[in-house]
This record gives structure tokens, sequence and C-alpha cells, in this order.
């Protein structure tokens, strides 16, 4: 059996997994990104299907003006009793907190808080029903450390007060904790060195759910540091055993921008690798460096049916894959004052604010991929226009627009680089449905009206996380702005489609 990493491409970053049966479950982060932690659902680890989010309320997720990768962090889902829990934390809004269901396509319940301090909160159910929170905290020594408590599951409350448990093995940012009991031990695994090129999984086991915790021998038991590899910054990790017996280890990775090996823009993305037990510590994936292209036994294959490439918008509700930036608001968009079509009312609110601007858009999950809407938009003032959008944050994307100028209608495109802003091209364009189009190639985006070439691309690394920061990865989407007022034209996308091409393909 073979399979390609990653097994989820694009910005699916934290990857937290579970089984009921012969079923797996497995959600991410979605930082500042609504709704909120996606839910995945998969027969054999390695073909996994988008079936809801866990947080679709506002009353559960608010990213009201949060930063560009704040919002939610780091989930763990845990399955116990007949109810599915999701815990993670919102980083500008904390405490932790968790919600539940009975169907992990959702809904899922209001929230329940945890008055425990830290991130990457995660939950642990033992035989005798007690439940573990462990997450990041400090010691006595106000050292950075992994700390647990335990909580009453039904409100929140702690009954075993929050105490340090571990350091890890001395790396930093000890973080991502999630407890095991295997085997009558008890583990905790953990990454340390940061999410960048230093990250890694270590693990330690005890006695006790307390510690002391012995640390593996041959600690750290995943990372790619210092390696030439496919895949790199290795780490946030978590482990099952599938419905045969088998252990395998879900963790994030990245891949490095093409012949620019220190540049990635397609986010933190979800991998797998399998896991063997040796002298009762695990060895991933023969203790092996983790490559793309993975040739190991796995469960029987099971693929689910491909989504269609393009969204005619023929639906009263979006599909799983779009996400608004931040809470939407509801006078913004509509899928049903024209029938077929999606409608972008534009704010006053651009696409440099955090904030929430009229704004649908999906992950870029290939380096090589075209993005094309028909839009119908009759812009009537200077302030008013609508296209679709390369978006890594507020302050790092590629605009391709539609607006006024003058009497005439135009295209542009605009490049947001951190404090420089700059169209690049306009070229007057008739009245009626624009066919608009970005091509991202491996080290570069392409911009294209009604099928023609603008003179003008945009360097793939300038919308990279170690140029733009953060924690996320490009989002390709559509947008209406007013820039600064409410905008009267509305803007209409008849469909939108995003298909893998090959990096000559045109």
């Amino acid at each position: 059996m073979s399979y390609h990493n990653p097994i989820i491409p694009g910005f699916y970053p934290d990857p937290s997994v579970c089984r009921v049966g012969e079923d797996y479950y497995l959600v991410t982060s979605s930082f500042e990104y609504f709704p909120g932690v996606p839910v995945f659902h998969s027969r054999d680890m390695v073909n996994w299907r988008q079936i809801g989010h866990c947080l679709t309320r506002r009353n559960q997720l608010n990213l009201e003006q949060c930063g560009a990768s704040a919002g939610v962090f780091a989930p763990t889902i845990r399955y116990h009793d007949g109810r599915f829990y999701m815990i993670t934390t919102v980083i500008h809004d904390k405490p932790h907190f968790y919600v539940w269901t009975e169907d992990p396509a959702g809904p899922w319940s209001d929230p329940i808080r945890v008055d425990q301090s830290g991130i990457d909160p995660s939950l642990c159910f033992d035989e005798e029903g007690v439940v573990y929170v462990t997450s990041t905290g400090k010691d006595a020594e106000g050292q950075a450390a992994i700390a647990q408590s335990t909580i009453d599951i039904e409100t929140g409350r702690i009954v075993e007060p929050t105490r340090p448990v571990w350091r890890g093995t001395g790396g930093s940012w000890p973080e991502a904790p999630h407890l095991f009991r295997i085997g009558g031990v008890w583990y905790l695994m953990l990454a340390e060195g940061g999410t960048e090129y230093g990250h890694m999984v270590t693990i330690g086991r005890s006695d006790s759910p307390w510690g002391p915790f012995e640390s593996a021998p041959h600690n750290p038991i995943l990372s790619h540091r210092s390696q030439v590899a496919m895949l790199h910054c290795t780490g946030h990790a978590d482990l099952i055993q599938d419905h045969l017996g088998g252990w395998w280890m879900v963790f994030l990775a990245t891949r490095s921008i093409p012949r620019n090996a220190k540049c990635h823009h397609l986010g933190r993305e979800t991998c797998l690798a399998p896991v063997l037990w040796e002298d009762g510590w695990p060895i991933v994936n023969g203790g092996r460096n983790v490559p793309l292209e993975m040739d190991v036994e796995t469960l029987p294959l099971s693929q689910f049916e491909p989504l269609p490439p393009r969204d005619d918008f023929n639906s009263t509700e979006l599909a799983l894959y779009w996400n608004y930036l931040r809470n939407p608001r509801e006078a913004d968009t509509s899928l049903t004052e024209r029938p077929g079509y999606l409608r972008l009312h534009g704010s006053p609110v651009t696409l440099d604010e955090l904030d929430s601007p009229a704004w649908i858009g999906r992950r870029q999950q290939h380096f090589s991929c075209r993005f094309s809407v028909k839009m119908d938009f009759l812009p009537s003032l200077s302030n008013e226009e609508a296209g679709i959008t390369a978006y890594m944050n507020n302050r790092h994307h590629y605009d391709l627009g539609v607006r006024a100028s003058g009497k005439k209608c135009c295209v542009f495109v605009r490049q947001r680089i951190g404090p420089l802003q700059v169209v690049m091209t306009e070229v007057a364009i008739p009245d009626g449905a624009t066919e608009l189009a970005i091509v991202a190639r491996e080290n570069e985006y392409e911009f294209f009206c009604n099928g023609q070439k603008l003179p003008v691309t945009g360097e793939a690394r300038y919308l990279s996380a170690e140029v733009a920061k953060g924690f996320t990865g490009v989002y390709l989407a559509m947008y209406a702005t007013g820039n600064g007022r409410v905008s009267g034209a509305a803007a209409d996308f008849d469909w939108c489609e995003y298909l893998p091409i090959k990096n000559d393909e045109k």
C-alpha cells in the first residue's frame, strides 16, 4: 500500500484524531477563520472528507477584530461514553473551553469553560471516569512546563488543582501535550522547539498521570530539524490505534516553496506516519524521516468521491470548504437574493484591516492551481471594488479586482507586501460579466481577466510565513469593499472554480 503526505493538504495544522469503531475523526486549528475547527471523517486514516465544523455560532466563537494568526489555537478531539468532545483555546478570549456532541458533523454544544491558563489543552478520560486537562503552563520556578488538572466533565469545574507535571526534554516551548494510558502505563507526548524548523515530538512515560515522567531514550521521536527533507517543521502530533491494532501518528509539517527551501506559504499541513512499539516506546516510521511518498502497509483504502472543482452557488448554504474572515456580517453575503449566485455587498471594511470584510475564501492546497470566478459587478463610484485575492493576512495579499476609473470599468492587480501597497497594472474592460483568475505557480502568482494574462506576477515568497509571519496559510477568496463606505453596487459571483494544475499549464 502507499499514500502521499500531506494527507490533508493546505492550511490544516495541529491535527488531533480519535476513533469510534472503524471510523476516524480529525480536527485542526482554524485561527481567525470562521466557522472554526473543521471536522474530518475517514475509514482508513489516509483519505479524509470534511463533514462539518465544531464552532459554527458566534456564541461559540467570537473573532471580532482578532489579530492575524490569533483566534482558535490547537484543538483536541476525544470520544467517551457516546459523546465527542473538542477542547481548544481562543487565544484572545481565554480560558480554555470545550464543546460536545453525539454527532461529529454537528451541531456542537455551547462552550463549557475550564479555568486553566496556557494553550493547547487536551482531554484524557481514564477507566475510572477521571477526566484530565493537560495544557501548557509553568513550574514552581516560572519555567515553561506542561500543567495538568482534573475536571468535572459536565460543568468544567476543576476538581484536582492545576499543577506542573513535566518540563519536557529541555527544548524551547514545550507545548501540544497529549496524555495517554497505554498498556497500564501513562505516556505524555508533546511538541518542543517551537513550531518552525526546530519543531519536534517528544514523549515521556510514568506509572502515574502526574509523573515524574521518564524521557524516551531516543527523543525526539519525530523531528526533521537540520535534515534534508521535503517535509519540514514536523511536530504537534497525536497518537491513535486503528481498529486492526496498528498504531499511527498524525502531525503537522510544511512543504517549502520549490527552489526556495526556507519559505512555505501553503500553511502547516496534516501528515501521517506509522508507529511501532519497542521496549515500551513508540518508534515513528522505523526511526526514519517521514517522506512525501509513503510505502507502508495501511488499512484497506476507502476513498471518497472527489468534490466537484466548480461551485455554482445553487445551494442556500456554502460548501464546507468555504470560510469567512472572522465573524461574518449577515448583510454582507447572500445566496438567495439572486438565486444561483453568491452575492457580496461591499462593506466599508477593506482587506488591509483586522476586521470582517465581505470575503469568502478557501485554502490554497496545491503549489500549482487555478482559482477562477465569473463575476457580475458594475461599479459606478471610485470607492467600489470587487474581485478575488490570494490572501495570507491583512498585510500580505495579492488582489485582482474590478473598479470604476472615471467613466470606465477597469481590472487591476494590487500587491500589498508589509507596509508597501501598489497597483501594478490597470486595464479598461467592457461592462458585463467578467471572468477573473489567479493562477498559482510553484514560485509565483499570475493574473488573468477574460482569458488574457495581465502583465504582472506576484512572488509566492512574499506570502510565505517566513515573510508575512504567523501560523496560517494562503487563502484564495472572493471579496467586495466600499473602501470606507458601503458599496452601492453588489458583486454577484456566478461560479467559482478551484483546479490543481501542472506547473506549466495555463
